[in-house]
């Protein structure tokens, strides 16, 4: 199928979200020359309520929703997403049809004042806008003060130059695609916080039959990473709540082999159910979802479904 002579990537106008669309940007023009490739910057409903917790005003779809509403309209033909923020159950109508090479997938502690965690006093405030992060401060840090914090990453990063926050837990890709590792004042191990699905991955989407694009975006798909995001995205996807879920599930190739790890939690860190499984790396589809829906049975053999039962009426 020919290849448009103009490719639209609909992104959001954060600066982290634009160096995405534009890394992006540049891939595709390197592989399709005779194309020219342009980005349609945008501003969702999720970058315009900063005043609540974002499990309040209705989870990550609101990061999306308006470039989906682009490419229905055919003002996109595409769009560009970090994983993390990709809802477990995709719209119907749209697929994801590749999902690019990792950054760093864990968790970065920065701070103006302490070298990490274990150094934060009693009382020290640590901001996160991530229930899975609360979650686990909470239950490990039970001293700390823990505070919303929402708003792209350069008005997280001036909040904590404000004084406003001792400490605030970021997602390390995001630091390090903008230049800015030097804020980094701890990478944190799984171990210390187990990353969100899909955390420091790209995901492409588009619209659901666009055989043309799917055929444009497909060299992007990195298939290591594919294989570790889909089993986490599945793993969450199996325990999804009827609200936010404070959920880590992170997967790596491991000696030829897939090893997925997951937590569930109440908010309050006060109970959590985790777990972990090692298979073979996807060879056919449903491979790799279907280690996802094994650790998610694991969890809810270990009692799992009374965390989420509490999380269904947290509204």
């Amino acid at each position: 199928m020919s290849v448009p002579s103009k490719i639209v990537i609909a992104s959001r106008e954060s600066r982290l979200a634009m160096w995405q669309a534009v890394h992006v940007q540049g891939r595709l023009s390197e592989l399709n020359p005779g194309s020219e490739v342009v980005i349609l910057g945008m501003t969702t409903k999720g970058d315009q309520i900063l005043d609540r917790p974002l499990a309040e005003i209705g989870g990550k779809g609101l990061f999306i929703k308006e470039l989906e509403v682009a490419m229905q309209e055919g003002k996109a033909h595409l769009a560009v997403h970090s994983m993390k923020d990709v809802p477990m159950v995709m719209p119907e109508g749209f697929v994801l049809a590749a999902i690019s090479a990792r950054e760093n997938p864990r968790d970065a502690f920065v701070s103006n004042k302490y070298a990490g965690l274990d150094e934060l006093p009693a009382g020290a405030v640590v901001g996160t806008s991530s229930l899975r992060r609360e979650a686990v401060l909470r239950a490990k840090y039970p001293q700390l003060v823990i505070k919303s914090l929402r708003g792209n990453l350069d008005t997280r990063l001036r909040k904590l130059d404000a004084g406003e926050y001792d400490a605030i837990i970021l997602a390390a890709a995001g630091l390090i695609r903008l230049g800015l590792k030097e804020r980094i004042k701890a990478v944190l191990t799984p171990e210390q916080s187990l990353p969100a699905p899909g955390q420091g991955a790209l995901g492409i989407e588009l619209v659901d039959g666009d055989a043309a694009m799917a055929g444009v975006v497909a060299p992007l798909n990195d298939a290591r990473t594919a294989h570790c995001v889909k089993a986490e995205r599945a793993f969450s996807r199996a325990l999804g709540g009827s609200c936010q879920v404070p959920l880590g599930g992170y997967a790596v190739i491991d000696n030829g082999q897939l090893w997925l790890r997951g937590f569930v939690a109440t908010a309050d860190g006060q109970e959590m159910v985790s777990g972990e499984v090692r298979g073979e790396v996807g060879k056919i589809a449903g491979d790799d979802e279907a280690l996802g829906l094994r650790l998610a049975a694991e969890l809810r053999a270990k009692g799992v479904d009374a965390i989420l039962e509490k999380l269904a009426h947290c509204k």
